[in-house]
Formats: structure tokens, C-alpha cells, sequence
């Protein structure tokens, strides 16, 4: 399992015109279970955004600190409506007002081993037990640092949103060097993805295989 963080690279990483060119489904999901990060995308017409996803039972201290500096640092977990409620952890708000109805969770922290929560090796640690079946509610504080995020049941299939794309921990990517912290659109995510050596994938490819996989 790797725990390296991702090295850039030293090649022209610009796009050529308006090609984009997208990693396969079966490479992406290779290397998310080496313990890799990955790049999925939404479409278009929806956030028009990139997400930094990586599985969350063997995400290390060192990755997430790599995740917060590249990321705006809002780092979330998409976790399966049963597993909060083993862990009792509440919706944040009755009604959801989000735009794109983001079930968001009421945010924890791992109680044992960690300080303020919010050091990089904290919310690693907290991701890790969240995803870990042993733990049990009472393992968890809350409020506190990592965002819990709903997945719907059915996943890509019945709403295509990075929540659904992945059952790990999530965060969106900012533009490289931008003063303004804008948040990296496609051709962003498309640079930032070979400079580092990352697979890119979209929330569309990942229906179409799940689809034709009958998964």
C-alpha cells in the first residue's frame, strides 16, 4: 500500500487546445486501491470542479497534510448512511438547503491519540477510524475537524455528485498560486493532475463503467 505522497513532475503539463485527455476507470481505481490519490471531476454543467479523493482506511499523516496544502482545506469523508448510524453521527441540519443537496454530516473527531483535531495527523487518524468497522460511537467527539458527507444509496447511478464518486476522503483542488483561492476548473484539475503524477477521472466515466459492469 503506498503512503508516499505524489512527486511532480518535470514535463510541459499544459493542455493542448481544449483536449483534456481522462485516465481509464480500471487505471483510477488500481491506484486508489494502491492507496494513490486520484482526481474526479463533475460535469460540466453542474460545479464544473475537481475533487482530491483518496481511500480513507490507509490515508497518512503526510498525505493529508499534502491534501490541505493543494486543497481549500475543507476536508471531508463520504461515508455510507449506514455506517453513521452505527456511529450515531446526526445530519448536520434537518433541511438541507445545499444546491446540489450535499448530505452533510455533523463533523467529529477520533477521541483517542488526538489533540486539537485538527492537525494533519489528527484528521488522518480520524479518517482511518471512521473507516474502520471496529470503532464504535463512542470512539468519536462532536462536533469537531473532518466533515462527514452522506452517500446516496445506489451511488453515481442515482445522483452524480463527488460524494457518490468515492467512499473516502474528499477535499476540492484550488487553482495552483492563485491569490484569490479560486477553486481549479477542469483544465486546472487536468494540470495539476500530470504535474503530479495523479489519475483523472470524471463522475461520468464512472456511471458508464458501473453501468456496463452491472455494478
Amino acid at each position: 500500500m503506498a503512503s508516499t505522497t505524489p512527486a511532480p513532475a518535470t514535463v510541459d503539463v499544459t493542455p493542448k487546445g481544449d483536449l483534456v485527455r481522462l485516465d481509464s476507470v480500471e487505471d483510477a481505481l488500481a491506484a486508489f486501491k494502491r492507496g494513490e490519490f486520484l482526481v474526479v471531476v463533475d460535469d460540466m454543467d453542474r460545479e464544473n470542479e475537481g475533487d482530491l479523493i483518496i481511500a480513507a482506511e490507509h490515508v497518512t499523516q503526510q498525505q493529508m497534510a499534502w491534501l490541505i496544502r493543494h486543497s481549500s482545506g475543507y476536508i471531508c469523508i463520504c461515508l455510507p448512511a449506514e455506517r453513521l448510524a452505527q456511529l450515531e453521527i446526526p445530519m448536520m441540519v434537518a433541511q438541507n438547503q445545499d444546491p446540489h443537496r450535499t448530505a452533510y454530516a455533523v463533523t467529529c473527531d477520533y477521541k483517542h491519540g488526538t489533540t486539537t483535531g485538527i492537525s494533519a495527523h489528527d484528521r488522518a487518524l480520524t479518517a482511518r477510524k471512521l473507516a474502520d468497522p471496529t470503532t464504535v460511537a463512542d470512539d468519536f467527539t462532536r462536533p469537531g475537524h473532518l466533515v462527514p458527507l452522506r452517500a446516496v444509496e445506489g451511488g453515481t447511478l442515482v445522483r452524480r455528485g463527488h460524494t457518490e464518486a468515492s467512499v473516502g476522503v474528499i477535499c476540492e483542488l484550488v487553482k495552483a498560486d492563485d491569490p484569490n483561492g479560486d477553486m481549479a476548473r477542469r483544465d486546472d484539475c487536468f494540470k495539476f493532475a500530470k504535474q503530479w503524477g495523479v489519475k483523472m477521472i470524471s463522475i461520468e466515466q464512472i456511471e458508464q463503467y458501473r453501468r456496463e459492469k452491472g455494478l
